[in-house]
């Protein structure tokens, strides 16, 4: 189904883990009220006037579906009555900048709603995995929970990926003495992508530790150490994100002590260049001052006496410079 026309990417009603139909949405209510049998939806951006459908058959909270519409939520958990709304952050990158969109969740005991907005990769070969394990299907909703939050989180990876390489490129950069006032703008900003896939990532730690506790009777005993693992990627993501940070950090500075070091040895050209230049100066300064008694304005071999002296003196600075290092 073309998910661009049409916001109901997929309805179907699934029993004993395997899958029983599809659904249209006004018939959802006479689904439901055949035993073991639970509902399936996912929604691509859809408006007002299908949420609001989907909420009367589903009697779904209203603050849930206002922030399902709205779309502009972080990563949470919420539980209203028996059921649970959970908000995940997706995210896609384009051309080295990190794009976020989100996905909202509403799980019940017979129903799981995936509402989906902004930059993501579709979930159907999500489902298909799922309708191909009815094992685990068969525990209800929510394994299909878990199984589009593993996509999710498994998703961020090659974004992480993405900014390691770059991140590594600009340290061979600057190692390399490719430094310039360009990479250290180009290192903020991948601070700034880092920082988005944090704020994604980080609260998604929490989402899933209560998703895995005992308390939760939506999600089945067996399903819960699933979402251990979800956590457990989540860990693992933040991990690489705060390593990142610090190695940006790291070539950030690397990047100043070079450009620094690089000032210091054009200033102590300049400097022994200026001392050189200086002795001609000051002896054509002292014989043009154009006195009537000067001694040395009569003098036959004066001018190439002269001549040699600077050179003499400024060859002997040359050479003291250069064994020095600063030129």
């Amino acid at each position: 189904m073309d998910e661009s026309s049409d916001p109901i990417v997929n309805c179907a009603a699934y029993r004993d883990g395997r899958k029983v139909g599809n659904v249209e949405i006004d018939d959802v209510s006479e689904v439901l009220k055949v035993p073991g049998q639970f509902v399936w939806i996912g929604l691509h951006e859809p408006d007002l006037a299908l949420l609001r459908k989907v909420q009367e058959e589903f009697g779904l909270h209203d603050l849930a579906v206002e922030d399902a519409l709205r779309a502009h939520q972080r990563p949470k958990l919420d539980e209203y009555g028996d059921d649970l709304f959970i908000v995940v952050r997706t995210a896609q990158c384009d051309n080295g900048d990190i794009e976020l969109g989100e996905t909202h969740f509403f799980l019940g005991e017979q129903y799981l709603v995936s509402v989906r907005h902004g930059a993501s990769l579709p979930y159907t070969h999500v489902r298909s995995r799922c309708e191909a394990a009815p094992a685990m299907l068969k525990k209800g909703p929510g394994f299909a929970l878990y199984a589009l939050m593993d996509f999710v989180v498994d998703n961020y990876f090659p974004v992480l990926e993405s900014i390691e390489d770059q991140v590594e490129e600009l340290e061979e950069n600057v190692f390399e003495g490719a430094f310039r006032r360009e990479t250290s703008v180009r290192v903020y900003e991948l601070k700034r992508e880092l920082q988005k896939l944090r704020r994604a990532v980080g609260p998604m730690i929490d989402v899933c530790a209560r998703l895995e506790r005992f308390d939760l009777v939506l999600v089945h005993a067996d399903v819960r150490p699933y979402f251990r693992d979800v956590y457990d990627h989540c860990v693992r993501i933040n991990e690489r994100i705060d390593n990142l940070r610090e190695t940006l950090t790291s070539v950030f500075e690397a990047n100043l002590s070079f450009m620094s070091v690089n000032q210091n040895e054009v200033t102590k050209k300049l400097a022994a260049w200026a001392a050189i230049l200086a002795v001609p100066t000051m002896l054509a300064g002292i014989w043009g001052m154009n006195f009537e008694f000067m001694p040395e304005l009569r003098m036959h071999y004066g001018y190439p006496a002269a001549l040699v002296l600077m050179l003499a003196v400024c060859g002997f600075l040359h050479s003291r410079f250069k064994k020095a290092g600063w030129l």
